[in-house]
C-alpha cells in the first residue's frame, strides 16, 4: 500500500489548518485596532471630565474622531454612515477650546461632538440631500432649530449621516440605509447585515464610536428601528416636543427629531438642549410648560419600582428568540419592583391605513413648501420636479421606484374632506380609542414591547425583511418612545421599546435608566463578516 497520497493529504490539511488560524488572528488584531479609539464607548459626563482636567482639549477630540471616520467608515470597514464631514469643524472646536480656557462653558454639550442626520437642515459649507441626488449641493437658507439649539449649547456638529432616502417614503421594496447620494451603510455587528432606517447613518456613527451623538427624525420607527439594529439607545419625542423646523418632512402630523446615543443618560442631555417652543413650528406650543431642559434630572436608579407596565403582546409570537429576551427583560422588572400587565391590542387596523393617507397628504404639502424654503436657486421646485428628476436620474431607480412620492403628487390640498376624515379618525382611533385607552383602563405608567427583530441580510433586490416591530402605536398618536438595548441574538443587537402617554419624557426615561443600569446590554460592535 502506498501511503504517499495520505502524507501529502495531511501536510495539505495542516497547511489549510495554519491558513485559517492566521487568517482568523489577522481578523482578530484588525477587529481589536478598531478598539484601539482613544475615546471608545466614552460617554458625555468623561469626556467633560478630561477637558476639565487637561487630559485633551475639543480640538483634540475633533481629530480623533475625524480620524476614525476616514479609517472606519470611509476605509476598512466602509460603513458608509457618514454623508459629508463639516469642513470648518476644526476651527468651531478652536473657538469651543478659547470659551473653556476663558472659564465659559454652555452646558454639558460644550465642545461634544453630534452629527445629524442629512434631512436636517445647517446654514453652512455643507448640504442638506435627504439622500437624493436631485439636491446635491443644495444649501438652505437658515440652520434648522434644532441645529440652532445645537450650537447654542456649544455641541460640534462634525458632519452628516447617510439615511434611506428622503426618510425611506419614496417606492417600495427599498433597502433601508441606501441613498442616491453615497449608496448602502452597513450595520457595523455583521457588515452584510442592514442597519434599518430612515435614520440608519445617524445610528451607525453612534454604534461604531464615529460621534458621541446623533439626531435622527422619525415618522414612523426611523429612530427607533436603527436604533434597535445598531445596539443604541434613541429617544423619538412627542410630538411637538422638539421643533420640525429645518427638517424636510414626511408628515407634520407625525414628524419628530430625536437624539440618539450610546447611553439613555447622553440622551437625555441631548434631549433637554433640543427642546423648546418654536414660532415656525405650531405643534411646539402645546409643549408649553411641558419640557425640560434638564431630563437628567428623571434618571432613578429605582424608576422600576412600583411602575404598571403594560407588555404589548401583538408583536410576540413572530420570533422565538426575540420573545425569549423580552421575558428575561419582564423577569428583571418584576425583580426591581414593577408590575408587568400584559396586554393584547392598542389600536385597530383603520389607524394605520388613515395614518398612510394623511401622511401621503402631508408629504406633498410638506415638500413642496420645503422646495419654497430653499429660495430661487433652489435644484428643485416641487414634488412634482422632483419626480421628473428621478426618472430622468441613472441611479435614482436602480434598486425601487417611487410610487409613494406619486401617490402624494395625486393628493389634493389639506382642506380635502378625505384628509379631514382621515386625520379625526386617526386621532381618536390612536389616542382616546388607543393608547390612552389601554393606559387609562390598566392605570399604566408605561408600555413596553420588543423594538424588533435582529437586523437582515440587505438586500437590494427584494428590499427589508421586517419580522418583529412595535413603533405605530406610539408614533401614529404622536406619544413618546424609547429604546434601549435588551440583548444579542447570534452577535446581533434586539432592543427593547418603553412608550407611553403624550409629554411622558420624564416617566419613560426613569423607566429605561432602571432597566438600562441594571442590564448592560449594550456592546460596541466588531465589525464582523461572515464567512463565506
Amino acid at each position: 500500500m502506498n501511503s504517499r497520497p495520505l502524507l501529502n493529504k495531511s501536510i495539505l490539511i495542516l497547511i489549510i489548518c495554519i491558513q485559517v488560524f492566521w487568517l482568523e488572528q489577522s481578523v482578530e488584531a484588525q477587529n481589536k485596532s478598531y478598539d484601539n479609539f482613544k475615546f471608545q464607548e466614552q460617554d458625555i459626563a468623561k469626556i467633560q471630565q478630561g477637558y476639565k482636567d487637561g487630559s485633551f482639549t475639543i480640538k483634540e477630540l475633533v481629530q480623533a474622531y475625524l480620524k476614525r471616520i476616514v479609517e472606519i467608515d470611509k476605509n476598512g470597514p466602509h460603513l458608509n454612515s457618514i454623508i459629508e464631514v463639516n469642513p470648518d469643524v476644526l476651527k468651531i472646536a478652536e473657538a469651543l477650546d478659547k470659551e473653556m480656557k476663558a472659564g465659559k462653558s454652555r452646558g454639558p454639550l460644550h465642545g461634544i461632538p453630534v452629527v445629524l442626520k442629512d434631512n436636517i437642515d445647517t446654514h453652512d459649507k455643507m448640504s442638506t440631500t435627504a439622500g437624493s441626488r436631485a439636491l446635491i449641493g443644495s444649501h438652505p437658507l437658515n440652520d434648522s432649530y434644532v441645529a440652532k439649539k445645537l450650537r447654542a449649547a456649544g455641541a460640534i456638529i462634525i458632519g452628516k449621516a447617510n439615511l434611506s432616502e428622503w426618510a425611506n417614503f419614496r417606492g417600495e421594496m427599498s433597502s433601508s440605509g441606501w441613498s442616491g447620494v453615497v449608496g448602502q451603510t452597513k450595520n457595523p455587528y455583521i457588515l452584510t447585515r442592514n442597519p434599518c432606517g430612515s435614520s440608519s447613518g445617524s445610528a451607525v456613527a453612534v454604534s461604531a464610536n464615529l460621534t458621541m451623538i446623533a439626531i435622527g427624525t422619525e415618522t414612523n420607527g426611523s429612530i427607533v428601528c436603527p436604533s434597535n439594529n445598531n445596539g443604541i439607545v434613541g429617544i423619538k419625542p412627542t410630538v411637538g416636543l422638539v421643533s420640525r423646523s429645518g427638517v424636510i418632512p414626511i408628515s407634520f402630523t407625525q414628524d419628530t427629531p430625536g437624539p440618539m446615543a450610546r447611553t439613555v443618560r447622553d440622551a437625555a442631555i441631548c434631549l433637554g438642549a433640543i427642546v423648546g417652543v418654536d414660532s415656525t413650528d405650531q405643534k411646539t406650543i402645546g409643549s408649553q410648560g411641558k419640557y425640560y431642559t434638564d431630563y437628567t434630572q428623571f434618571l432613578k436608579i429605582d424608576g422600576l419600582k412600583g411602575k404598571r407596565i403594560g407588555l404589548f403582546k401583538a408583536p410576540l409570537g413572530k420570533n422565538f428568540k426575540v420573545d425569549a429576551l423580552v421575558y428575561k427583560a419582564v423577569d428583571f422588572m418584576k425583580s426591581r419592583g414593577a408590575e408587568v400587565i400584559e396586554i393584547v391590542d392598542i389600536t385597530g387596523d383603520d389607524v394605520d391605513k388613515n395614518s398612510f393617507e394623511i401622511m401621503l397628504y402631508e408629504y406633498k404639502d410638506g415638500l413642496n413648501k420645503y422646495f419654497k424654503s430653499l429660495g430661487p436657486q433652489a435644484p428643485i421646485k416641487s414634488i412634482e420636479d422632483l419626480i421628473a428628476f428621478n426618472k430622468s436620474d441613472a441611479i435614482e431607480m436602480k434598486y425601487y421606484n417611487q410610487k409613494y412620492l406619486e401617490q402624494a403628487q395625486r393628493k389634493g390640498d389639506l382642506s380635502s374632506k378625505e384628509y379631514q376624515d382621515a386625520l379625526a379618525k386617526m386621532f381618536k382611533g390612536s389616542r382616546e380609542d388607543g393608547i390612552d385607552r389601554v393606559m387609562n383602563k390598566y392605570n399604566l405608567d408605561a408600555i413596553i414591547a420588543p423594538t424588533g427583530n435582529p437586523a437582515w441580510l440587505t438586500d437590494w433586490t427584494n428590499g427589508d425583511n421586517f419580522q418583529v416591530d412595535s413603533s405605530s402605536p406610539a408614533a401614529i398618536a404622536g406619544y413618546p418612545n424609547i429604546t434601549v438595548p435588551m440583548g444579542f441574538i447570534d452577535d446581533l443587537p434586539v432592543g427593547i421599546s418603553f412608550f407611553g402617554r403624550a409629554w411622558s419624557e420624564p416617566v419613560l426615561l426613569g423607566i429605561a435608566y432602571s432597566y438600562e443600569n441594571g442590564t448592560n446590554c449594550r456592546k460596541a460592535p466588531r465589525f464582523l463578516t461572515p464567512a463565506e
